[in-house]
């Protein structure tokens, strides 16, 4: 487990709001900041776990200080997105 900083191996990672409520999958990373798509199809999904991910417009913004942990599985967030 680490803590804040995300990295490419990232994407395609579940996002998880502090009551365990996923909210979507981590589709980018760059420059530090992560990229949350709420609805990903499957499609998107091993996509963004073989770093050919790409971001819709829908995708919201996923700072260092709003992120928990990062587990092997999920990126767990402070708070709710």
């Amino acid at each position: 487990m680490t803590e804040g900083t995300l990295t490419e191996a990232d994407e395609g990672k579940r996002v998880l709001n502090t009551d365990g409520t996923e909210v979507g999958r981590l589709v980018d990373v760059h420059d530090g900041r992560g990229y949350v798509e709420p609805d990903p199809s499957l499609t998107d999904t091993i996509a963004a776990k073989l770093g050919w991910g790409s971001r819709s417009e829908e995708a919201h913004p996923l700072d260092e200080g709003s992120i928990a942990e990062i587990t092997d599985d999920a990126v767990r967030l402070r708070g709710t997105l």
